[in-house]
């Protein structure tokens, strides 16, 4: 059976295992649900932007909102990432994991006060700004601290990226970044404030794209505006372009990561800008095939309409589904090859009839069984919440041959503790 994320995730003697280690032990030992995560999956991805990107000068910002789990930054940090991030909040986890300020880039579009001021204080690379409120506002918090903001602005170029709606970001209706027809005043306004430094241009129209033809588009469409900027006296010292490569959930067909900027560069070179520094911030594409979450089948409910199979990961756990009508992968511990299938939905104790993991999936399944949900990396446990009052699931990680827990399952005690009666 293919897998998302083979070889990674692969049976073994029937047994699914996570880079050779078997996942039926790590459910007895930690528990379900439980996330599992490979490294050398982590690693393997990003391997195909660094041998893209081979001979130029360029940075890999991973952007931690797909898993923020400190240990998966920490193994990005150590592999020579920088990192994108879009909160205060994710400033202050990629340097726990170890980041250098200088590589931290700052994304979004409603970033305060108080985390511009901390993002400064620490030093980071580079303020990615989205609006002409957030030029003002920036300026204002650097001339108070006697300080030059790094400053990208992020442009919408109005590129469709043919995904779903929720992660669309670069149509003209979307609430990112600046209108590219208003790019060039943008830039002339940032010039002239005495709290802004601009180094570069940035753009990132969605995410789980599978096609080359929009990045291509909205590559064109950044490199006029390099053009543009530049002539009009303004000098840009990286090009950001941005992530949203998509992973393989169900049979998607994404190019490489290698083969997808082989194509940009040829762009860059064309137009002699074949030497600048060149920034890219992928997240799922880096993770989203590196995890796999076990469950354990409570029960099975059959109907006169639909057969539900009940197991104890809810939409807390694995909110896509219910967000964005995801697709996942659901396979087998235990491979029962011949055993007699039937169809079910698979579903979990949430009281919410929105809370699916899949929809009229062939499992053959028994109470006590133990399910993997595929390609459930990114955003999963970095969107998870304490809906029903269920604790997050613990998280390991397979690294060097050993599985490390690297995050603990939450308690009542853990989420209840910022809490006060009356």
């Amino acid at each position: 059976m293919q897998l998302p994320g083979s070889p990674f995730f692969a049976y073994h003697n029937g047994v699914l295992c996570a880079d050779g280690l078997p996942l039926p032990a790590l459910a007895r030992q930690h528990g379900t649900p439980l996330f599992v995560y490979s490294q050398n999956a982590m690693l393997a991805a990003l391997a195909a932007y660094q041998r893209g990107l081979h001979g130029r000068d360029a940075l890999v910002c991973y952007a931690l909102k797909a898993n923020s789990a400190l240990a998966v930054l920490q193994t990005f940090a150590r592999a020579g990432c920088g990192f994108d991030t879009v909160s205060g909040g994710e400033i202050q986890r990629a340097l726990r994991a170890g980041a250098k300020p200088e590589t931290i880039i700052f994304s979004g579009v409603g970033k305060t006060r108080s985390e511009m001021r901390m993002a400064l204080e620490v030093g980071i690379g580079c303020f990615n700004v989205e609006s002409m409120f957030e030029l003002d506002m920036l300026n204002a918090v650097a001339v108070d601290m006697g300080v030059q903001a790094p400053i990208s602005i992020r442009v919408n170029p109005d590129v469709d990226a043919k995904t779903h709606p929720y992660i669309s970001t670069g149509l003209t209706s979307n609430k990112f970044g600046i209108a590219h027809t208003e790019a060039l005043a943008a830039y002339q306004k940032a010039a002239a404030l005495p709290g802004l430094r601009v180094i570069g241009i940035d753009c990132h129209i969605g995410s789980q794209i599978t096609e080359v033809a929009p990045f291509l588009e909205a590559t064109e469409r950044l490199l006029d505006l390099v053009e543009q900027i530049e002539a009009a006296g303004i000098p840009l010292q990286h090009v950001d372009f941005g992530g949203g490569l998509g992973i393989d959930y169900h049979g998607d067909t994404p190019p490489a990561a290698d083969t997808l900027l082989q194509q940009m560069l040829v762009r860059l070179d064309a137009r002699g800008m074949g030497q600048r520094k060149i920034v890219l911030e992928p997240g799922r594409s880096l993770v989203g095939n590196a995890g796999v979450c076990v469950t354990e089948v409570i029960g099975l409910k059959p109907g006169a309409v639909k057969n539900f199979c009940i197991v104890d990961a809810a939409m807390n756990d694995l909110p896509r589904p219910a967000m964005y009508q995801a697709w996942h992968a659901i396979v087998p511990l235990q491979a029962n090859a011949g055993a007699e299938a039937s169809t079910y939905d698979v579903v979990g104790p949430v009281c919410e009839s929105g809370d699916w993991i899949g929809c009229d999936r062939p499992l053959a399944v028994q109470a006590g069984d133990w399910l993997a949900v595929m390609s459930a990396g990114a955003y999963c446990m970095s969107m998870a919440s304490n809906y029903n009052s269920r604790g997050r699931a613990a998280e390991v990680l397979v690294a060097d041959g050993a599985a490390h827990l690297i995050a603990e399952r939450e308690t009542l005690a853990d989420f209840t503790q910022r809490e006060r009666t009356l």
